[in-house]
């Protein structure tokens, strides 16, 4: 399939329903999804606030055909959001948390420990079903990591399914080399790959 017209720009408050909408119904690996689209847009609406993150919306025809969400310190934005957000999106999404509270700690101890791993991460992509294998993952992308340079960050990860062999394909496209292999979620392995850029 060949690339469709789309515009890329960066995200609002008012886009975090269709983002949040657009990570469920696409991004079935990792937790967050789990929580609901009413958990992520409380979460996608914090990314576009914070001075440590941003979303970018990928549009075609007036619609959210994709996005991409990077934060320049993951953790640091994580305690944000628990901080502003975490009580109202806790009851939110409180059944949910409640049946999965193993992997709720295991996502809040993430990132952990002291290793030389990028602060600065790619938090999520995804593209429309209709729009995948059009070049909108890969523009996105390259987005973000325009983003990141125009912030000063010279690294950045990125965690993937280890099984994941579209994601791994796309950022291995885009100079992501792998670094690490995690598993933020026990028995769930993950890639750590990290963009550099010296």
């Amino acid at each position: 399939m060949s690339d469709i017209e789309v515009t890329v720009r960066p995200a609002v408050a008012a886009d975090a329903l269709a983002v949040a909408e657009l990570h469920v119904a696409r991004i079935s690996e990792g937790f967050l999804s789990q929580l609901g689209a009413g958990f992520l847009r409380r979460l996608y609406r914090r990314i576009v606030a914070s001075h440590e993150g941003f979303v970018l919306v990928a549009e075609s025809d007036g619609r959210t055909v994709g996005f991409a969400a990077g934060v320049t310190d993951v953790g640091r934005l994580y305690r944000d959001f628990l901080v502003r957000d975490g009580i109202v999106a806790g009851v939110a999404a409180a059944p949910r948390i409640l049946r999965s509270w193993r992997r709720v700690l295991e996502t809040l101890r993430y990132p952990a420990g002291d290793d030389d791993l990028p602060a600065a991460e790619v938090l999520s992509v995804a593209v429309d079903a209709r729009t995948v294998a059009r070049g909108v993952g890969g523009r996105l992308v390259e987005a973000a990591l325009d983003e990141f340079r125009r912030r000063g960050t010279r690294a950045v990860k990125v965690v993937a399914g280890a099984d994941n062999g579209a994601a791994l394909a796309l950022y291995a496209g885009r100079g992501f080399v792998p670094r690490a292999r995690i598993s933020i979620h026990e028995g769930t392995p993950s890639e750590v790959l990290v963009w550099s850029s010296s």
